[in-house]
């Protein structure tokens, strides 16, 4: 993990700051980073880096990085200790729980969550603590389409099917822009070069998008379509392999339910149809359609642009369809399913079969809309804020997140939690959402933590295990996420500020080894938990409970069971990390339907079809269409306060098609007024041709300088925030995703 020359340390870590997981090589002088490098033996990335993680040591040396608790009173804030600030804290939210009950304190879990172990592990302790219906999280306003429809085809959330890149020889690609996002629900370091590589052995790269992306130009391809008309065009694919006799299914074809219902909902779709409404002409379509059936080896895949509109989950759906109809899904170059090392719900149990998923087991009190995942969509988190009545939120806990900037409406919002009783954060900034925070908890810095990338490698192109321990101690006043988020669980569960958070650690991971023992098939089914626990003593905070789902893993040793196996031990020898092998076949065995089959045709999904197709002759009138767009130095909004991220070039414009502006008569460097039916911004003018006409962008997560922020260096590069714009009133029903592409929009000179 760590050489050493005098005061001088090198050690290794995965970069946390992204999706693609990165190996890093840090030299550090004393607490200090004074170089940040790719680690060229990283088993997975290969020394590949973005500018994302040469930005560790401005996150970590930020002086606007809160270190101590804050309490604000009034609009004046002073520095506590943290037994002051858990006393505050129960004496804010416990009055709230107890008059109004459960309901009436709202969670909402932001982005870095899913970067961050403690976040992983702890977050769903609070969550069961509280036991708030009024659940929310940046799910909703990025990937639940996906979420749901693989629920639905393959029976539990997080069994997507990731393109097998490495090995394709004919990839599409939809509404994303990896080169720009080092890839999302697809873990893939280095993207760049592995589209080099594809393009290399002969393959072809088509990328479907509103805007001339970067990836788009590297593409040998690309489809300009009109933004949200995704899922007709898919179903134009579909439509065409079943006119022309291309469906050919594979070795999957006997674990497949639905195809005649599949064939008959395509028969609205013919391209001659879809063209017109997707701006792509049907020759291209059924060109397209014979290319990915006639490749030897193809991948169809879809991102951000497809899940953020108002028919993402049949057009994550159709993704899927595609691939399995051109019989790509799993098999060797196609889509297939990744097995994490720490397990997942497609890896426990009984393989094969299993409950499926379900939905609307409550819903929000306003709107009535169904919980998705435990969930609510979080366009309802305004209204059950500011709407009187039973069950009113009056409360807030926020675990790093920023939905002020990153959601719908977010004027409305912004308002609603200003009007709150209580609020409590838990982030290292206070930002455009905690300066509503009564009190602001600040994690350890990213030195300190331990990280393993539980979610990513649920997601990854490659089996891969990589833990990185903490190569400094905790600062004096400092305190890790993982006791911050239990003393809070003790706190909601009414045990008191003063409560042990030891204590309740240690009945957590009990809970968990009996589950695994009770686990059928698992490796120590039928053991002793005290046996476990027993191996386990030496651990405390998130490695214990790392080193059970490992060592309980589709890889793991069994404690002791097969001595060659993986824990967390064999990763701190790996400080570059485990390559556990490429993706393999897995279907029947991933599958947790009640049939036991892949489900082609759900039925909530083809009972949404007849609004897809009743879209089809739907007019614009006269609005252009709002898309958003990424770009390598930001991760939403949470990394802007870096300036080596944010320096040069302003970045957060309106990218307008030069006929678009002529006919408006907005000139390059002006400003533009951006209305829609929910509000309204100034933003500098970007003439550039890579976005079609009819089509502008601006990109997401600025907007930033708000009084009472303390963010210095985001507020002089503040940008606006196009989620001002985004309409709370405007979902995919099948997800509760919220709209924040293909939002109509009027554009004139400022």
């Amino acid at each position: 993990m760590t050489a050493t020359n005098g005061d001088t340390r090198t050690v290794y870590r995965t970069c946390p700051l992204c999706e693609a997981t990165c190996g890093l090589e840090l030299r550090l002088e004393g607490r200090d980073i004074a170089l940040v490098r790719g680690d060229r033996d990283d088993v997975f990335s290969h020394g590949f880096l973005c500018p994302k993680g040469t930005a560790l040591k401005q996150l970590e040396s930020d002086p606007d990085r809160l270190r101590r608790p804050q309490v604000r009173h009034g609009d004046s804030w002073r520095e506590v200790s943290w037994d002051d600030a858990f006393a505050e804290v129960e004496r804010g939210l416990m009055p709230i729980l107890d008059r109004h009950g459960r309901d009436a304190v709202a969670m909402y879990i932001g982005n870095p969550n899913v970067h961050n172990l403690a976040g992983q592990l702890y977050n769903r302790v609070l969550i069961q603590a509280l036991g708030s219906g009024n659940l929310y999280s940046a799910s909703t306003v990025d990937q639940m389409p996906k979420q749901v429809s693989a629920g639905l085809m393959f029976g539990t959330a997080l069994s997507i099917p990731i393109p097998d890149i490495d090995r394709t020889d004919h990839l599409l690609m939809l509404g994303a822009n990896p080169f720009a996002s080092n890839g999302s629900l697809m873990t893939a370091p280095d993207y760049p070069g592995r589209i080099r590589a594809l393009r290399a052995r002969g393959g072809k790269l088509v990328v479907v998008d509103p805007r001339r992306s970067k990836t788009a130009e590297a593409a040998d391809e690309h489809l300009f379509i009109r933004p949200g008309t995704d899922a007709p065009f898919l179903f134009a694919i579909v439509h065409t392999l079943f006119a022309n006799g291309l469906v050919s299914m594979g070795d999957v074809a006997g674990h497949v339910n639905g195809v005649d219902d599949v064939e008959r909902l395509a028969r609205r779709f013919d391209p001659d149809a879809v063209a017109p409404v997707c701006g792509i002409d049907a020759a291209t379509i059924r060109r397209t359609a014979r290319e990915v059936a006639a490749a030897p080896r193809a991948a169809v895949y879809a991102r951000i642009g497809t899940c953020t509109q108002e028919f993402g989950t049949l057009a994550s759906w159709l993704v899927d369809v595609v691939n399995c109809l051109t019989g790509n899904l799993d098999r060797a170059g196609g889509a297939m399913f990744t097995k994490p090392a720490t397990g997942s719900a497609n890896t426990g149990g009984t393989s094969g079969v299993g409950r499926g998923v379900r939905f609307g087991r409550r819903r929000s009190r306003v709107r009535g809309l169904p919980e998705m995942f435990g969930e609510l969509p979080v366009v309802c988190l305004a209204e059950e804020i500011d709407t009187p009545g039973d069950g009113q939120v009056r409360g807030m806990i926020t675990v790093a997140g920023n939905p002020v900037l990153s959601t719908p409406d977010s004027g409305r919002l912004d308002r609603a939690l200003a009007s709150l009783e209580f609020m409590v954060s838990v982030d290292i900034y206070k930002n455009e959402t905690t300066r509503h925070a009564n009190v602001i908890l600040p994690p350890e810095g990213v030195l300190a933590r331990s990280h393993y990338d539980l979610a990513f490698y649920q997601l990854s192109i490659r089996n891969i295990a990589n833990y990185s321990p903490p190569v400094v101690d905790l600062a004096p006043g400092e305190m890790a996420e993982s006791e911050i988020l239990l003393r809070l669980a003790n706190v909601v569960a009414g045990a008191g500020a003063a409560a042990d958070p030891g204590a309740l650690d240690d009945l957590v991971v009990a809970g968990l080894a009996q589950k695994a023992v009770q686990r059928a098939g698992s490796n120590v089914e039928g053991r002793d938990p005290d046996e476990l626990l027993a191996a386990l003593a030496s651990r405390n905070g998130p490695e214990r409970i790392l080193d059970l789902m490992l060592r309980t893993g589709p890889y793991g040793d069994g404690f002791g069971a097969d001595p060659s196996g993986l824990s967390l031990e064999v990763l701190e020898a790996a400080p570059h990390g485990v390559d556990l092998g490429p993706l393999q076949p897995r279907i029947p065995e991933v599958l947790r339907t009640p049939s036991g089959k892949i489900e082609l045709a759900p039925e909530p999904i083809a009972e949404d079809v007849a609004r897809l197709e009743a879209s089809l002759t739907r007019g614009r009138n006269g609005d252009m269409l709002l898309v958003g767009r990424r770009d390598l130095r930001s991760n939403n909004s949470w990394m802007h306060n870096l300036d080596i991220l944010v320096k040069g070039k302003e970045r957060c414009t309106l990218h307008v098609h030069p006929d678009d502006a002529a006919r408006l008569g907005v000139d390059e460097g002006g400003a533009a007024c951006v209305r829609s039916r929910r509000g309204q911004l100034a933003v500098t003018v970007e003439v550039t041709d890579a976005i079609m006409p009819g089509v502008v962008s601006i990109p997401h997560g600025w907007g930033h300088g708000m009084d009472g922020a303390d963010l210095s260096v985001a507020a002089g590069r503040p940008g606006v925030n196009s989620n001002v714009l985004a309409d709370g009133d405007l979902f995919d029903p099948l997800s509760g995703n919220a709209v924040l592409n293909g939002i109509p929009v009027r554009v004139e000179r400022s």
